[in-house]
């Protein structure tokens, strides 16, 4: 149901990174800033994490990715990547929504980095004490 010649844009973010999806029909490449998405990404397992919503709904050689990211660490970045992917799947093919709902994609991961605090030299760390 993906229309040809469109193009489908979406954000993706986790942590501090943000990701600008632009998915359109195509042969399935990857391209992250200017880069091949195995150059950018190099460790296998994370490739693995970002290919998950072309896995879960059996569209793995459908669309050509272009991607923006910036912010955050490559395992940031690389979720805000897959979180951006199921975004942009869902607005080229609606009836994709239910299966990438039901394996949690589509859910932004809230979790942050936690702020320091006022008088310690980490968010949780403390100077050590001294009882004399």
């Amino acid at each position: 149901m993906a229309k040809e010649k469109q193009e489908f844009q979406a954000t993706g973010r986790r942590k501090k990174a943000v990701a600008s999806i632009y998915l359109k029909a195509g042969t399935g490449s990857l391209l992250i800033n200017g880069k091949d998405f195995r150059n950018y990404f190099t460790v296998e397992s994370t490739q693995n994490f970002i290919c998950q919503p072309f896995k879960v709904t059996n569209t793995e050689k459908r669309f050509d990715i272009k991607a923006k990211v910036s912010g955050g660490g490559i395992i940031g970045q690389a979720g805000a990547l897959r979180h951006g992917i199921s975004r942009a799947l869902v607005l080229a093919d609606d009836s994709l929504r239910a299966v990438l709902k039901n394996t949690g994609l589509l859910t932004r991961d809230p979790r942050t980095r936690e702020r320091k605090k006022a008088g310690q030299p980490g968010a949780r760390k403390r100077f050590q004490f001294s009882k004399r």
